[in-house]
C-alpha cells in the first residue's frame, strides 16, 4: 500500500475526480464559514476573556493566542526583517565583487547580528557549546559527542539556569529567542559532531571550527531553520564560493519568491481576522458547544493555519538561501492533501525529517535489519523531536500517537504486499477499485493524524473532546461523513502527490 507509486495508481474517471474536488473545496469553505459566524457570535465573550486585539482591517478583530505567530511576527518587524535583507545585500555585493570572501563574511555578518538581538551573554552561551560540541567531536566517539550534546540541549530546561539567563534581558521575549536560538543550534552541533566522527582524520581542525562557526551562525537558518546538515551546508558554500554569482534571474525569483511570501503572510492574518480558531480551542467550553461544521472547521483551520505559518516562516530564510546558492529544504505541502503519518514527517518539515534520518534512524539500524530493528528506530527518533520541543505531557501523547501511526501504517503496508493478500486482491478488485480501497483506508489514517495534530497545536483537551464529541458520542452521526470527506481528500492527495508515502 505505502509503496504504490503514482505510476501504479489507476486513473479515475475525470467526473469522479471533479466530484472529491468539488466536496473538498466545499467542505472546507463551508465548515470554515460556520467558524467564522461561530466567531461573530461570541465574539464578545472571546473579547472579554482572551483580550481579541484590533484588526489591520476597520471593524475586524484580531486573534492574539498564537504564540509563535505573534512572537516572529513582532521579532521581524523590530530587529528580524532589516538584519535578513542585510544578509542578503551583503551576500549579493561579495558574491559579485569578493567571491572568495563571501563565506567568511557572512558568517561575521550572522555572528553580529546575533549578538545584537541575544547580547554577549546570550551568544556566549551558544560559543560554550559550540566550543564544547566541537572539543567533545576531536574524540571521534559518536556516543560520547551524543552524550554532550543532548546535555547541552537540557541546559534551557534547568530552573537555576533559567533565572540567571532571564535576568540578561528586560523582557520573556527576548530570553525565548535565546531558548529557540540554544535548540536549532543544537541540531547544527549534533550534525557537526557526528559527520566530524564519520569524516577521515586528515582534516584540519582550525579549518574544521571555522567552518562550524559559518554553519551555526549563518543568519537566515540560525533563529528557527530550516534545518540543513552540515554535510550539505559546507557542500553547497564551497560550490558557491567558487563560483561568481551574476545571474539576472535572481531579480525575477527574488520578485515571485517575495511576493508569494507575502501572499501567505496576508493569508494567515486573514484566517486569525475571520475566524478566532486559537482563542476557541483555548476554552474547553467553547469546543463543547461548537456545531458539528464549526468544529470541523475549527480542526482544518487550525492545521491550515500551522501550514500557512510555516510557508512564511520557512519560506523566507529559504529564499535567502536559494539566492545563496544553498539548496534549502522543500517548503511544507499543504496538510490537507496530506493523507498518511509517514507521509506528514516526509514532507512538511523535510529539513527535520533528513536530520533525524541521517543521524537516528540510520545509524541505529532503521529497516535493514528487521521490523523490531525498525521500530525502535523509529521511536528514539519520535522520542528525541519530543524531547527536543520541550517534552511536555501534551507533546509525548503526540509522539507516542504518530510513532504508532507510522507502525500500524508500515504493518499494513508489509500485510498489503504478502502473497497471498496481494493474490486475493489482484483477482478480486479492479485498479480503480484498488485505489479507493486505498483511500478509504487513508481516510481513517488522515483522522487520526488530525487528532495527533490538534494534540500537537491545542493541547491534550482539544484531542479529548474532539474524539469524544466525533468518535465516542458522534460515532453514527459526525464520524461517518467526516470520513467521507476525508475520503475525498485522501483522493485529491493521491491525485495531487508525485508519490504515495
Amino acid at each position: 500500500m505505502g509503496s504504490i507509486s503514482k505510476a501504479q495508481l489507476a486513473p479515475l474517471p475525470r467526473t469522479e475526480v471533479l466530484v472529491y474536488w468539488v466536496l473538498s473545496l466545499g467542505s472546507h469553505l463551508y465548515s470554515f464559514y460556520q467558524l467564522h459566524r461561530f466567531s461573530k457570535e461570541y465574539e464578545v465573550g472571546l473579547e472579554r476573556e482572551f483580550q481579541l486585539e484590533k484588526g489591520l482591517v476597520k471593524g475586524f478583530k484580531r486573534d492574539p493566542l498564537d504564540f509563535e505567530w505573534n512572537f516572529w511576527t513582532d521579532w521581524a518587524k523590530h530587529s528580524l526583517l532589516w538584519t535578513l535583507i542585510g544578509h542578503a545585500v551583503l551576500s549579493r555585493l561579495t558574491s559579485i565583487f569578493y567571491p572568495k570572501l563571501r563565506v567568511p563574511a557572512l558568517a561575521i555578518y550572522g555572528f553580529l547580528a546575533a549578538s545584537s538581538v541575544l547580547g554577549i551573554k546570550g551568544v556566549s552561551v551558544l560559543l560554550v557549546h559550540l566550543g564544547l560540541s566541537f572539543s567533545m567531536a576531536q574524540l571521534r566517539k559518536p556516543a560520547l559527542s551524543w552524550a554532550c550534546n543532548l546535555l547541552l540541549l537540557y541546559t534551557p530546561h534547568i530552573n537555576e539556569l533559567q533565572d540567571i539567563q532571564r535576568g540578561w534581558y528586560e523582557s520573556d521575549e527576548e530570553h525565548y529567542l535565546l531558548l529557540f536560538s540554544v535548540a536549532v543550534c543544537g541540531l547544527r552541533f549534533i550534525s557537526f559532531s557526528l559527520e566530524h566522527c564519520w569524516s577521515p582524520e586528515d582534516q584540519c581542525s582550525i579549518v574544521q571550527l571555522c567552518w562550524l562557526f559559518s554553519y551555526t551562525f549563518y543568519h537566515p537558518f540560525f533563529y528557527n531553520g530550516p534545518i540543513i546538515t552540515y554535510k550539505n551546508y559546507i557542500e553547497q558554500m564551497q560550490k558557491s564560493a567558487e563560483e561568481s554569482n551574476r545571474d539576472e534571474s535572481a531579480l525575477s525569483y527574488l520578485v515571485l519568491r517575495l511576493g508569494r511570501i507575502i501572499l501567505w503572510w496576508c493569508i494567515a492574518e486573514y484566517m486569525i481576522h475571520v475566524m478566532y480558531m486559537h482563542s476557541i480551542q483555548s476554552n474547553e467550553t467553547y469546543i463543547e458547544i461548537l456545531p458539528p461544521w464549526a468544529l470541523g472547521g475549527l480542526a482544518l483551520a487550525v492545521v491550515q493555519f500551522f501550514y500557512v505559518k510555516y510557508l512564511v516562516l520557512f519560506g523566507l530564510p529559504s529564499m535567502l538561501a536559494t539566492l545563496d546558492q544553498l539548496v534549502p529544504p522543500k517548503l511544507p505541502r499543504c496538510v490537507s492533501i496530506m493523507y498518511s503519518f509517514t507521509g506528514m514527517w516526509r514532507h512538511f518539515d523535510e529539513g527535520l525529517y533528513r536530520w533525524l534520518i541521517r543521524y537516528i534512524y540510520v545509524p541505529l539500524g532503521g529497516s535493514r535489519h528487521g521490523p523490531l530493528c525498525k521500530m525502535f528506530s523509529t521511536g528514539v527518533a519520535f522520542g528525541f523531536v519530543c524531547l527536543w520541543h520541550g517534552g511536555h505531557d501534551f507533546l509525548q501523547y503526540w509522539a507516542l500517537m504518530n510513532w504508532a501511526g507510522v507502525l500500524v501504517e508500515n504493518s499494513l503496508k508489509s500485510l498489503f504486499a504478502s502473497t497471498f493478500i496481494h493474490s486475493v486482491v489482484e483477482q478480486n478488485f479492479s485498479a480503480a477499485m484498488k485505489r479507493r480501497c486505498i483511500a478509504l483506508v487513508f481516510a481513517f489514517s488522515t483522522a487520526m493524524l488530525i487528532l495527533s495534530n490538534l494534540v500537537f497545536l491545542g493541547g491534550i483537551h482539544v484531542g479529548r473532546i474532539f474524539w469524544k464529541r466525533v468518535f465516542i458520542h458522534g460515532w453514527s452521526t459526525m464520524a461517518p461523513p467526516m470520513l467521507a470527506f476525508l475520503y475525498c481528500y485522501a483522493q485529491i492527495g493521491l491525485e495531487w502527490t508525485p508519490h504515495p508515502p
